[in-house]
């Protein structure tokens, strides 16, 4: 799962890590190391502190730039729904 190349083009880049609780994650995807994604320059976001829905939080962040929060953060890979680079979310 992890070692597809497909994947592998996700590291270094500027992420959204969309989570099954009411959290996002953006930054740069680092590494994986063994159950967690390393996230870097991370802004952890938690949905319940804003009236804002996560597809405006993220659009503003890539309006916008993201508002690290984290220098790093592990994140464990079973609560991830989703990984996509902040580039190619659409407007």
């Amino acid at each position: 799962m992890h070692g597809s190349s497909a994947f592998e083009t996700l590291l270094g880049q500027v992420v959204v890590i969309d989570l099954t609780s009411p959290f996002v994650i953006l930054g740069k995807l680092r590494d994986v190391e063994g159950p967690y994604y390393v996230v870097e320059d991370a802004d952890l976001h938690d949905l319940r502190d804003t009236t804002t829905t996560r597809d405006v939080y993220v659009l503003d962040a890539k309006r916008h730039g993201v508002n690290s929060n984290r220098k790093r953060v592990f994140v464990r890979c079973e609560g991830v729904i989703g990984i996509s680079r902040l580039a190619d979310v659409i407007d």
